[in-house]
């Protein structure tokens, strides 16, 4: 498979697709994932045309560690889940359905059960005043 330059997220980098977006660098974007695992559940997103990690070059994946790192913190104290779920996927049947490189953080609550994605889009009024609590701590 080859980069496709119309997948969802190169369009939200484009500005062409709008999304709740929480913290912007030069190097990354991090906005709510639509389809939740739970409440909180945002994507890192860097600002490279990358499908998956095979792809990625060593300066934006740092970067998107590093991003990763800060928005764990704000999560942690904007929304106090009881833990915090890191991962990506590479490859349709590892389970990634957007070919372009990103990391999901995932708050968990109380134990709550955890599956690979959400099924169901969330309220957008709900997205962005989660956004607005996580952006309040970086």
């Amino acid at each position: 498979m080859s980069y496709d330059n119309e997948n969802i997220f190169a369009k939200i980098l484009r500005g062409e697709m709008p999304c709740h977006k929480v913290y912007e660098n030069e190097s990354t974007i991090v906005f709510m994932d639509i389809m939740p695992v739970s409440d909180g559940h945002v994507l890192v997103v860097p600002k490279s045309p990358a499908e998956n990690i095979f792809d990625l070059s060593e300066e934006y994946l740092k970067e998107v560690i590093k991003t990763t790192k800060l928005l764990s913190h704000a999560m942690k104290k904007a929304l106090r889940p009881s833990g915090l779920i890191v991962k990506q996927f590479n490859g349709p049947d590892a389970g990634q359905t957007v070919f372009h490189y990103h990391m999901h953080i995932i708050p968990v609550y109380n134990g709550a059960l955890n599956t690979n994605h959400g099924y169901e889009m969330e309220k957008p009024e709900k997205l962005e005043s989660i956004a607005q609590k996580i952006a309040a701590e970086i």
